[in-house]
C-alpha cells in the first residue's frame, strides 16, 4: 500500500451514493450528527468490527480486513470476508489454501435493495481482486434487523458507477467542492438534515430568481 497517496476511504463511497451533498459536508467541512438510525447502526457494527479470524474447515472468517487499491485510490475495511477453498482460488494472509472469496457487508435494517451500499461492497470486492490477483463476481449485504442476505452481483456495469463515483468525490476533495441541496424523501432519514438545511437552500434559491424576474421584467417596463 502506498503510504503517500491520499486515499478516499469506502465509507465515503456509501456516503456519496446516498447523497453528495451528505459526503461533502462529512469529508470536507467535517460534519456530523447522529441519529437514533445512525446510532443503532453504530452499535450494530461495533458488535461485529472486531477483527479477528474464524476457521471451520476449509472455511475462514475475516472480520474488520482492511483492503485497499493503488488503481482506484481507495481504501477501508471490510465487515467480514468468507473465504472458501478452492484448487482455482487465491492465497491470502492467514490461510493456508487456495481460496474464493465472499465480501459480506453488514447493515442495519430491513433486506433492500441500497445502490449506495452495492457500491460500498462492489469496491471492496475490486480491492480485494486488485491484492491478490482474483475474481470476485458477487457478494452480499447482510442485514442485521432481519439476520437476512441479499446478494448483489458484482457486474460491469457496477463496476463503472464505482469508478465514476470515484472520480466525483476525488474532484469534490481536491476543489473542496459542497453541491448544492436536492431535497427528497431521504432528507428526511438523514442524520445531517439540520446541519445541511436543504429546504432552506431551496427556498433562497427560488427566492432569489423571483428577485432576479421581477428585475429584468422592471427593466423591460
Amino acid at each position: 500500500m502506498n503510504d503517500k497517496k491520499d486515499y478516499l476511504l469506502l465509507s465515503q463511497l456509501a456516503q456519496a451514493g446516498y447523497c453528495l451533498r451528505r459526503a461533502a459536508l462529512i469529508m470536507n467541512e467535517q460534519l456530523w450528527n447522529e441519529s437514533a438510525d445512525t446510532a443503532k447502526g453504530r452499535i450494530e457494527h461495533n458488535r461485529v468490527h472486531t477483527q479477528r479470524v474464524e476457521r471451520r474447515g476449509k472455511e475462514v472468517k475475516l472480520y474488520e480486513y482492511t483492503v485497499f487499491s493503488d488503481t482506484l485510490g481507495i481504501t477501508g475495511k471490510c465487515d467480514c470476508i468468507e473465504a472458501s477453498a478452492d484448487e482455482a482460488g487465491c492465497r491470502i494472509p492467514s490461510v493456508d489454501f487456495p481460496v474464493r472469496l465472499f465480501p459480506v457487508e453488514y447493515k442495519h435494517g430491513k433486506v433492500r435493495a441500497e445502490e449506495e451500499y452495492e457500491l460500498q461492497l462492489c469496491a471492496q470486492a475490486m480491492c480485494l481482486e486488485e491484492m491478490y490477483h482474483t475474481a470476485i463476481p458477487e457478494g452480499a449485504l447482510f442485514y442485521t434487523s432481519s439476520h437476512r442476505r441479499y446478494l448483489v452481483p458484482l457486474t460491469e456495469e457496477l463496476r463503472g458507477k464505482v469508478r465514476r463515483m470515484i472520480a466525483i468525490l476525488q474532484d469534490i476533495r481536491e476543489r473542496m467542492i459542497t453541491p448544492k441541496a436536492e431535497y427528497g424523501a431521504k432528507c428526511m432519514r438523514c442524520s445531517l438534515r439540520e446541519l445541511c438545511m436543504p429546504k432552506v437552500q431551496a427556498s433562497a434559491e427560488k427566492y432569489c430568481k423571483e428577485l432576479e424576474l421581477e428585475a429584468k421584467e422592471a427593466g423591460r417596463l
